[in-house]
């Protein structure tokens, strides 16, 4: 029983630190951009098909989550130009926005859909034993990608309080009026934010792709998820959104110990409404 447990746990660490990623993303654009923006997750989606892209084409795993991940941040800056930077010029409402996005998302799954097929896909990886630790099999693979989210994590965290544009990213988030009267450029900022957001949702992307088939449909199953890490962590701050879903990610793994596997994200979504009623501004406070 205890050891079952503890295998869960890992395994909701190995989730967690996958959402994480993609929700420092999704808090970045709505804290600096103010977008609710519902493609989120198909743009982690598109960066494991990416991947796969390259790894088809013989690149290691790794070069290839790297290289997927550029090619995110392209479609992703190309988004910018052609939908949210007209939008923003326009004034549109943040409920025109959130059509849009949905829209969007439709577009890039669909897309998906028509280029790669409908089937699940998997990389093409070396097969590496599970590692046995004090009787726990944990496998080698879930390691390495808790051990790239945290590395992931640690530099957003380098870059957002010691570099001259994350020192921007947070004045823009604060109050973007005042940080364009400041001298900032808040249209690089604006870009940076996109580099950043896409670049570590494709990575997410890439990553769960390794521990779990490839399909058009796994970023949309877990956009939902990543709101709860988002809300729950306070909207707005990144360290909010991974303390966040790393609770969303244990809870969902460890419920299914008791609970069919169906349940895993009513799990996590009512203890995100029994954090938010102790408080309601989320684990930490909503800003960078």
């Amino acid at each position: 029983m205890t050891a079952e447990l503890i295998q869960l746990f890992m395994n909701g660490i190995a989730v967690g630190s996958i959402i994480a990623l993609a929700a420092v993303g999704l808090t970045l654009t709505y804290g600096i951009l103010r977008l609710s923006n519902f493609a989120h997750g198909d743009f982690m989606t598109l960066g494991a098909y990416f991947s796969l892209l390259m790894n088809a084409i013989g690149l290691p795993i790794w070069l290839a989550i790297a290289l997927g991940a550029a090619l995110t941040i392209a479609v992703a800056l190309l988004c910018e130009k052609l939908l949210w930077s007209p939008m923003r010029d326009r004034r549109a409402t943040s409920t025109t926005l959130i059509i849009i996005s949905i829209g969007l998302a439709l577009f890039l799954r669909n897309g998906i859909i028509l280029i790669w097929g409908g089937a699940n896909q998997s990389y093409e990886l070396p097969v590496i034993s599970a590692i046995d630790f004090f009787g726990l099999r944990i496998p080698f693979y879930r390691l390495i990608v808790v051990g790239l989210a945290l590395l992931a994590i640690v530099s957003l965290h380098l870059l957002l309080q010691n570099t001259k544009i994350g020192k921007a990213m947070r004045a823009v988030a604060d109050n973007t009026d005042l940080a364009r009267v400041s001298g900032i450029n808040v249209d690089r900022v604006v870009i940076w934010t996109w580099v950043i957001a896409a670049g570590l949702t494709a990575l997410g992307g890439g990553m769960y792709g390794i521990i779990t088939a490839v399909r058009p449909n796994m970023g949309w199953f877990l956009i939902l998820p990543m709101f709860a890490s988002v809300i729950l962590g306070g909207i707005g701050n990144p360290y909010g959104a991974i303390a966040g879903a790393f609770v969303i990610g244990i809870a969902q793994e460890v419920s299914s110990y008791w609970l069919p596997s169906e349940y895993k994200l009513g799990i996590a979504l009512m203890i995100m409404i029994a954090v938010l009623l102790v408080r309601p501004q989320g684990i930490f406070r909503g800003t960078m």
